[in-house]
Formats: structure tokens, C-alpha cells, sequence
């Protein structure tokens, strides 16, 4: 059985609000179809909309007086352990126009790092999203030396 290209990541979070401002104002996805679960989310698309795709990140919401859907449907977590990557180091993607990246960074006070891998021709810039779960953008080098 070969493993096709990544579907989609999942982050849960205590504040969908603040992720939704996120990905949608800084990253530039947009908020679409998502079935009707028993607990609060967003499925956000980045490219096609459902059918053709099933988001490229799901927003998990955790209701702390209404948990037993989500508990039901993809098991428990305590909120403590809501914060971070944990294991997964970071969520990359590649990306054009690192002048207007930048700017959106800098408009909506997200701080951010940057790098040059100069063997790859890849210019990386590294933030966090509102549950400090880290995103990699990958532009070309090209970019960043203009």
C-alpha cells in the first residue's frame, strides 16, 4: 500500500477564535465545508474546497463543559497538554512573495525567525501560531537576496 502526500494536519485548541483569526488573516487560508461533528471546529483550505479536498487543517475545539462529543469521537486530552508541537518539531510549507509574508508577520505581531540553507537555494521563515505550534515557510533563497 503506498502512502500518498500529507491530507491534512489537526491542531486542538481551547480558543478557536484566535486560530481562525490566524490562519486566516496570516497564512491566507480559508475557512470552508466541514461535516457536522459533535464538538466545535473549522476545517480550513488552502487550495480546493471540499469535494475535491478535506481541508488542509482541522481546527479541533475543545469545549470544556460539552467535552463527550470530542471525547467520543477522537478520545481524551487533558487541556494542559494543548500548547505546543510536542513531538512534531514543526508544520512546513512552500511559499511565494516572503516581501508580503514578512509584512502580514510584522501587521498582526507575530514574531518570526529566519534562515538561509544557502545549499538548498531555501529561505525559511520560522513562527508559531496561537497554540505555539511552530510553522515553516519555505521561499526561494532568490527572494530573500533581492
Amino acid at each position: 500500500m503506498p502512502i500518498g502526500k500529507l491530507d491534512h494536519y489537526s491542531i486542538r485548541t481551547l480558543d478557536i477564535e484566535a486560530s481562525r483569526r490566524f490562519y486566516t488573516e496570516v497564512m491566507g487560508f480559508q475557512v470552508g465545508f466541514r461535516p457536522p461533528f459533535r464538538f466545535p471546529g473549522l476545517w480550513l483550505y488552502n487550495g480546493p474546497q471540499y469535494p475535491e479536498s478535506y481541508g488542509v487543517l482541522h481546527i479541533i475545539g475543545v469545549d470544556l463543559n460539552d467535552p463527550e462529543g470530542l471525547r467520543e469521537y477522537l478520545g481524551d486530552r487533558h487541556p494542559d497538554s494543548l500548547k505546543g508541537t510536542g513531538t512534531v518539531d514543526h508544520i512546513a510549507y512552500n511559499a511565494t512573495d516572503l516581501r508580503e509574508m514578512r509584512e502580514r508577520l510584522a501587521r498582526h505581531g507575530v514574531a518570526y525567525r529566519e534562515r538561509t540553507v544557502p545549499s538548498l537555494g531555501l529561505h525559511q521563515v520560522f513562527f508559531e501560531d496561537p497554540s505555539g505550534v511552530t510553522i515553516e515557510l519555505n521561499f526561494a533563497a532568490a527572494e530573500a537576496a533581492a
